[in-house]
């Protein structure tokens, strides 16, 4: 089975230095998404946070060799599934971002860790659970 992504659009920013994990960063910058999906972005407002799944593609091609990793956190290798490397069997990464404004086809975000140019794959809704939310198999 072959799988194809096509980007949706890329990453802008000036930032040079930017954080291993977007739960470390302040840093800011913009999405510029294709003008065609414009009406798939028409609910995504100021304040809220959004899931970008991206392309990890300045990341050097996967080998069987980056089964495991050192970890710059543990210090330790560890297993590629376990951490957040970009050297991964499909490059594909994910970052929460907060949405500062959005204007025509470009989201303005903060919580950047992707490098300019960065291909887009897909944005999706941030949802954060509750607890007092009743779990899918308790649904009818």
């Amino acid at each position: 089975m072959k799988i194809e992504m096509i980007p949706i659009g890329y990453v802008r920013t000036d930032a040079q230095d930017l954080p291993r994990h977007w739960s470390l960063s302040d840093v800011e910058g913009s999405l510029v998404i294709d003008k065609k999906y414009l009406g798939g972005m028409k609910d995504i407002k100021a304040g809220q946070r959004i899931v970008v799944l991206f392309n990890f593609h300045k990341s050097p091609a996967y080998t069987p060799g980056y089964l495991n990793q050192a970890s710059g956190q543990h210090g330790k290798p560890m297993g590629v599934f376990s951490i957040c490397s970009p050297r991964r069997p499909n490059p594909v990464g994910l970052s929460v971002l907060d949405v500062i404004s959005v204007t025509e086809n470009v989201i303005f975000v903060k919580g950047l860790d992707m490098l300019d140019g960065t291909p887009i794959l897909d944005i999706k809704p941030h949802i954060e659970v509750k607890h007092d939310c009743p779990s899918y198999s308790e649904e009818k």
